[in-house]
């Protein structure tokens, strides 16, 4: 089977309700890797507001322009959260905005990779219900646990879910109920540090009891490294760097790369799409 067997595109959702979870660099790795792969691939920032996805690629365009570089970059969509007088206007927008740019790219691409708002949103909440594959980064300490289940200080015994996995499971059921898919829910520990060992495994161990809990399972993330700052401001990934006349490869890019390299063993594109048709 060859990329493009199936007529609609793959949509990849980065979701987080806390800032800070390296949602926008997690998008921008995901989607070049999978471009590099040999994949056709849309993107859109629900979090235009914001707009570090947007921001990150537009610094891509300008950079590859000015050097004349010849790097794959997608078809990118910001989509700002309308500004209608009544909450149903605003919401009938929103999901117009939506909806158009998914029909765009849905026949034109392999996968659709989608960042979300650092909150909860109309728009947030449409693109889980749509997502096929939902990634959700966290940075590894028990306050950012808290984004997916209480849990009790004392014994630390999970007590029940999180807000934000509660609209999970909310969307999870009006994807099942529109188009009778399944979501796949990947939670990957960013930021993951060498230091404070005990934390680290107390962390790791609940988040094995919570996955069989609510559904998702566990993938590797990316370690807190100062190459990702920097590559943000030439719109450049850890998967460019050898074609990137400023930047040498150092043992810890070199690191980095292979956990991008992970995480999307885990995505398993060619299970979902096939393997890209050669050119």
């Amino acid at each position: 089977m060859t990329a493009g067997s199936s007529q609609q595109a793959h949509i990849i959702v980065l979701g987080n309700e806390k800032g800070g979870s390296g949602k926008s660099t997690t998008a921008m790795h995901v989607c070049i890797g999978l471009l590099r792969l040999g994949y056709r691939v849309g993107t859109i920032d629900l979090d235009a507001r914001q707009g570090t996805f947007t921001r990150y690629m537009a610094n891509r365009f300008e950079y590859i322009a000015r050097n004349k570089l010849a790097m794959p970059s997608p078809v990118h969509f910001p989509i700002e959260k309308s500004k209608a007088p009544t909450v149903e206007e605003q919401e009938q927008q929103d999901h117009d905005f939506f909806m158009m740019a998914i029909d765009e790219l849905t026949h034109a691409t392999d996968f659709i990779v989608i960042d979300t708002p650092g909150s909860d949103t109309y728009l947030g909440q449409l693109a889980h219900s749509y997502a096929d594959t939902l990634i959700t980064p966290m940075n590894d300490s028990f306050i950012d646990l808290d984004v997916l289940a209480r849990i009790d200080s004392g014994t630390q015994a999970v007590k029940g879910p999180s807000i934000y996995t509660k609209m999970v499971t909310e969307q999870r059921e009006k994807k099942k109920s529109r188009d009778g898919h399944n979501l796949d829910w990947i939670v990957m520990r960013n930021r993951l540090s060498s230091l404070d060992a005990r934390n680290k495994r107390e962390v790791g161990e609940l988040l094995e009891q919570i996955s069989e809990l609510y559904g998702f399972r566990l993938a590797p993330g990316f370690g807190e490294r100062v190459i990702f700052r920097e590559l943000f401001l030439k719109g450049m990934t850890l998967l460019d760097m050898k074609e990137d006349p400023e930047h040498k490869m150092t043992m810890s890019a070199i690191s980095a790369r292979q956990e991008v390299r992970e995480l999307l063993r885990s995505i398993a594109p060619e299970t979902i799409k096939g393997y890209p048709a050669r050119k």
